[in-house]
């Protein structure tokens, strides 16, 4: 049984825009919470200006958040919450690692999978503390950091193997203002946050296409089918993928303005290139485009089909014209919709 002190400390693994916004939202909350920058520099630059110009600004960081580079800070904290993006997760938990001990609690809030290997991130976590045997589950749901920041109501789902333990997490990140559902499913929960991401992209480039309302719900429908087919084969729940975490998701990021991952897609309908369109990001993160690779890699694994998925990786990968893959979309053979 997990026991957390009266007080428990956060350490907030990540000081990306997602980070700095459960960050702000936690210390408001009354919570002592810690934001681990991947260097001293990054670490600095947030302190001396008060507030995450690079990736969230115009929020002031309030005296109950120390922001810090240094690695042995996470060996005070009793919950974790790595927002760390998916292609760095390994080798930072490598460095801090050395630093985990018993009795901590770990959340992944990041919504990805691993290059390579197909493993979702508290897999990944797993495998980098195996010796500990530590709680380690997954928050996600509808969520742009930017109106988190803000203090706008916002519901997320947060899923640990031990309902318990996924208890106390939602005793202690719950608010005015973000609101937090419970679940066993974590497969569910973390396949849902990450695979909408894709889908977010062609939604964008339907968009960019310049498509109508009429194609954006087919896509968003016929997404979401394919993200319950592979989180099902993989253990999740069906239900689950109908909840906060899966629909609520699937539908915040491809139609919200805020979704990184849909200004990708637009960008890409409108004929700009990949390369071009990453470099005027400012260093975020659209995690669906690292998403796309690995999540057709599990889909093989598990003998599913993707097709919106299989589009995007030849739109991605190989440049292919976002409307030949659109017409490609429509053509396929006819199916029975269940």
């Amino acid at each position: 049984m997990t026991i957390l002190p009266i007080a428990p400390r956060i350490a907030v693994l990540g000081s990306g825009a997602w980070g700095t916004a459960l960050a702000l939202t936690l210390a408001r909350n009354g919570r002592s919470v810690t934001i681990w920058a991947h260097s001293p520099e990054a670490a600095k630059e947030i302190v001396d200006a008060g507030e995450n110009i690079q990736f969230l600004p115009g929020f002031e960081l309030p005296p109950g958040i120390t922001v810090t580079g240094d690695n042995a800070a996470v060996a005070s904290a009793d919950i974790i919450v790595s927002v760390v993006p998916s292609e760095f997760l390994r080798s930072t938990l490598a460095r801090l690692s050395p630093h985990l001990h018993a009795g901590q609690i770990i959340v992944s809030a990041t919504k990805g999978v691993e290059n390579v290997s197909f493993l979702r991130m508290t897999q990944v976590i797993a495998e980098n503390t195996s010796g500990l045997s530590l709680p380690i589950g997954a928050l996600s749901g509808p969520s742009f950091a930017q109106e988190v920041a803000e203090g706008q109501p916002t519901a997320v789902t947060v899923a640990f193997d031990d309902p318990s333990v996924a208890s106390l997490v939602q005793r202690e990140f719950s608010s005015e203002s973000l609101r937090l559902y419970t679940s066993t499913d974590v497969i569910g929960v973390e396949l849902g946050g990450a695979l909408k991401n894709v889908i977010a992209i062609a939604a964008g480039i339907a968009a960019g296409v310049g498509l109508g309302y009429n194609s954006s719900a087919a896509l968003i429908t016929r997404g979401i089918a394919e993200i319950t087919r592979l989180a099902v084969a993989c253990g999740g729940r069906r239900e689950t993928l109908a909840g906060l975490s899966g629909v609520g998701d699937l539908v915040l990021t491809c139609t919200g303005t805020l979704s990184r991952n849909r200004t990708v897609g637009v960008a890409l309908g409108e004929g700009r290139k990949l390369p071009e369109i990453l470099a005027s990001l400012g260093g975020k993160v659209a995690e669906g485009v690292h998403t796309t690779r690995a999540a057709l890699g599990l889909a093989r694994q598990q003998r599913i089909e993707m097709p919106i998925t299989e589009q995007m990786e030849l739109i991605l990968e190989e440049g292919k014209d976002p409307r030949e893959a659109i017409k490609d979309l429509m053509l396929r053979p006819g199916k029975h919709e269940h």
